[in-house]
C-alpha cells in the first residue's frame, strides 16, 4: 500500500489488506509497544487477539472501516488483564479520533447535522455531541490565556431574554479573547475577576460609554482608554444633522441632500458640488455648519502622531469644544459637553490607531454563527462556540 495511505491510519499500524469500495475496509494490526495501565510494567504475556471494528477517516470520498487486531495482555507483575492502548482510538469507542475530527471540521464549515447523518450514516445527535466535545477540548486550551496588551470592548445583542453580551477582543492578534453576559459592572464583575493578567492591559478601546469607562478604570488599572474613532465621528455627524434640522427641516428631510451632506467634500463629484453650492446659496447658515463639520472630522481623523505632535492638535480640539459649548443650537452645545467629557480619550486617538472595527467585524461573524444554529438559548454553548471559532 502507498506510504500516504499508511500514514492516514497512524503509527505502529501494520496494514494487511485494503478492500472494498463504499465503504473501504482496512484490515490491520497494532504492533506498537504496550505497558500495564496500573503498574506501567512491560513484563507482559500475550493471552489473545481481538478484532476491533471502528469507523475511520474517509479515504478520498469513500467511507472507511478499520478492522484492527489488538492483543490482550496479562501483566506478570500485578496480574491485570488488559487490551493494548492504541493512540488515536480510545477504549470502548467505535470510531477513531481522526474520524471524529473529520465530522467536527465538516460541521464547523457549515455542513448540517442532517447532511452528515445521511452521508456518514451517523445520528444527528452524535454529530452534535462530538462537535461539542471538540469545542470543549479546544476551549480548555484557551482557558489559561492572559489578558492581551491591547483590548477592545463592545457589546452586541444576544437574545430578548438574556439581553446584551460584552465582547473582549484582542486587537493585536485579531481574535476574540472572552465573552461575558450583560454590559453593566454588576453583570460583568465575575467574568472580569476571572480574567488573568488584567494588569498587563495597556490600551483599551471603547465607544463613548460611561459605564465601560468606569469599568476599565476599576478593573484594568494600568490601561489607557482610547475612544473608538468610528463612534466619535458618528456622534459628530448625528449632532450636525440635528442642528441642520433645527435650521432647515425641509432640506433635512430631502434624502438626496442628506446623502450629499454626509459625505466628505473631497468625495463629491463636480455635479454634486454644484448642487450643494446652490443649496448653500439659499441657506448660508447651513454652509457654516457643513464647513465646521468637515474641519472637526478632519481633525478627529488624524492618525500616527507622536506625543509632541499631539499638543497643537489638543489645543485645536479644546478650541472646537469651547465653540460648540457656546453655540446657540442645543444640539451643538450637547456635542461640546460630550466631547469635553471625553477629551482625554479622544486625544489618544491620534497616537493609538487601533479601533473597534475588528470587534465589529467579529460581531458580524457571531451573527452568522447564530443564524447557522437558528439562534442560541444557552449562553454557555454560544460562548463556547464563539471562543473556539473566533479565538
Amino acid at each position: 500500500m502507498p506510504e500516504k495511505k499508511i500514514e492516514l491510519v497512524g503509527p505502529h499500524i501494520k496494514i494487511h489488506s485494503v478492500t472494498g469500495k463504499g465503504p473501504v475496509v482496512i484490515e490491520a494490526e497494532y504492533t506498537g509497544p504496550a505497558e500495564c495501565p496500573d503498574c506501567h510494567s512491560q513484563s507482559l504475556r500475550t493471552k489473545d487477539r481481538i478484532e476491533r471494528r471502528v469507523r475511520h477517516a474517509s479515504v478520498g470520498i469513500e467511507p472507511t472501516w478499520l478492522h484492527l487486531t489488538v492483543r490482550k495482555y496479562h501483566c506478570q507483575t500485578c496480574g491485570r488483564y488488559f487490551r493494548a492502548r492504541i493512540p488515536g482510538l480510545l477504549p470502548y469507542r467505535r470510531s477513531t479520533e481522526m474520524f471524529r475530527r473529520e465530522i467536527f471540521v465538516h460541521h464547523r464549515d457549515g455542513i448540517s447535522r442532517q447532511q452528515l447523518h445521511r452521508s456518514r450514516k451517523i445520528g444527528s445527535a452524535t454529530v452534535e455531541r462530538w462537535f461539542h466535545e471538540y469545542l470543549e477540548r479546544k476551549e480548555r486550551q484557551f482557558s489559561s490565556r492572559r489578558c492581551p496588551a491591547v483590548l477592545g470592548i463592545d457589546e452586541h445583542f444576544f437574545s430578548r431574554k438574556a439581553g446584551y453580551v460584552t465582547t473582549f477582543c484582542d486587537l493585536q492578534k485579531h481574535r476574540v479573547f472572552e465573552l461575558a453576559k450583560g454590559r453593566s459592572e454588576q453583570a460583568l464583575h465575575t467574568a472580569l475577576m476571572r480574567m488573568k493578567g488584567r494588569e498587563r492591559v495597556r490600551v483599551v478601546c471603547i465607544d463613548l460609554s460611561s459605564g465601560y469607562r468606569h469599568l476599565v478604570r476599576q478593573y484594568f488599572p494600568n490601561a489607557k482608554i482610547v475612544s473608538d474613532r468610528f463612534h466619535v465621528i458618528r456622534l459628530v455627524m448625528q449632532h450636525f444633522l440635528e442642528g441642520w434640522k433645527q435650521l432647515d427641516p425641509v432640506g433635512r428631510s430631502n434624502f438626496g441632500l442628506l446623502s450629499l451632506m454626509r459625505r466628505k467634500a473631497e468625495h463629491l463629484t463636480p455635479e454634486q458640488q454644484n448642487r450643494l453650492k446652490a443649496y448653500f446659496t439659499c441657506h448660508p447658515a447651513v454652509r457654516i455648519l457643513y464647513e465646521a463639520k468637515e474641519e472637526l472630522c478632519a481633525l478627529l481623523n488624524i492618525k500616527h502622531r507622536t506625543f509632541r505632535a499631539c499638543r497643537p492638535l489638543a489645543k485645536q480640539l479644546m478650541h472646537w469644544i469651547e465653540q460648540l459649548k457656546s453655540s446657540p443650537l442645543e444640539a451643538f452645545r450637547t456635542l461640546g459637553k460630550t466631547l469635553y467629557s471625553w477629551r482625554d480619550e479622544i486625544a489618544r486617538m491620534w497616537r493609538f490607531t487601533k479601533n473597534n472595527g475588528i470587534t465589529e467585524g467579529f460581531h458580524t461573524k457571531m451573527e452568522m454563527i447564530q443564524r447557522r444554529a437558528y439562534g442560541f438559548r444557552n449562553f454557555d454553548n454560544y460562548r463556547l462556540r464563539v471562543i473556539v471559532l473566533c479565538g
